[in-house]
């Protein structure tokens, strides 16, 4: 069952089979991984007290970032680039600019300040020195940065988006790599929010309109299939 079914009534279902939503995209030829702000400031740390961490989504992040590895590792040995993302803003909250209004900045080193601990990507799913890492300042990876002229100059056709969090950061990178004609692919369990609701909801707008989500292991029988 996909993580939104429970949440949909008989007459939700009418409406999605009489709008024929949620068709298939299928597989491009050339694959990336964009992996959305897998910091520490999202996680937490893997085991005991995590209540320093004011942003941390704890075991259900811990579930993706163990998830995200097998695709990253899978994509690296298929020669498919993987590019990371930092949500990384200055202490003096210049850069922030609405979110900065709307969600406050937080403080201390476990948050996603500059130069502290929380920013940096988290060490169980570190970039490789062929991997691209990319800081932004808004919740999509193609907005105001270089992402879509890295993406252009490797052939890219597909992406594969993990990462958190399912309602924010993953859902606009998600909707803007469908305006620019990327196909879309979400593995389900390798993306994460801090609440069920939010997360199921998020993966079902994109599954019915932006994207194809998608099982872990789909994504790796796929990874694989290029691989040999």
């Amino acid at each position: 069952m996909t993580p939104w079914e429970q949440f949909l009534t008989p007459e939700d279902k009418v409406i999605i089979d009489r709008g024929k939503w949620a068709g298939r995209i299928g597989f491009g030829a050339r694959p990336a991984v964009v992996v959305i702000d897998m910091q520490n400031y999202m996680v937490g740390p893997r085991k005991g007290d995590d209540s320093r961490y004011p942003y941390s989504c704890g075991v259900a992040g811990w579930r993706s970032v163990d998830a995200g590895k097998d695709i990253i590792k899978s994509a690296r040995k298929a020669n498919a680039p993987v590019f990371y993302t930092r949500f990384v803003l200055d202490p003096s909250g210049l850069d922030g600019g609405i979110f900065a209004r709307k969600v406050r900045l937080g403080g201390g080193d476990y948050t996603f300040l500059k130069g502290t601990h929380g920013a940096e990507i988290i060490d169980d799913i570190a970039p490789q020195p062929t991997d691209l890492v990319i800081d932004k300042k808004k919740a999509s990876a193609f907005f105001g940065t270089a992402l879509q002229s890295f993406l252009v100059e490797r052939g890219i056709d597909t992406l594969i988006v993990i990462g958190g969090l399912t309602s924010n950061c993953v859902r606009a990178t998600v909707v803007d790599g469908a305006q620019l004609n990327y196909r879309v692919v979400v593995p389900q369990e390798a993306v994460f929010d801090r609440l069920p609701f939010s997360h199921a909801a998020a993966l079902f707008d994109l599954d019915r309109t932006f994207a194809d989500v998608l099982t872990v292991q789909e994504v790796l029988t796929y990874l694989a299939r290029l691989s040999g």
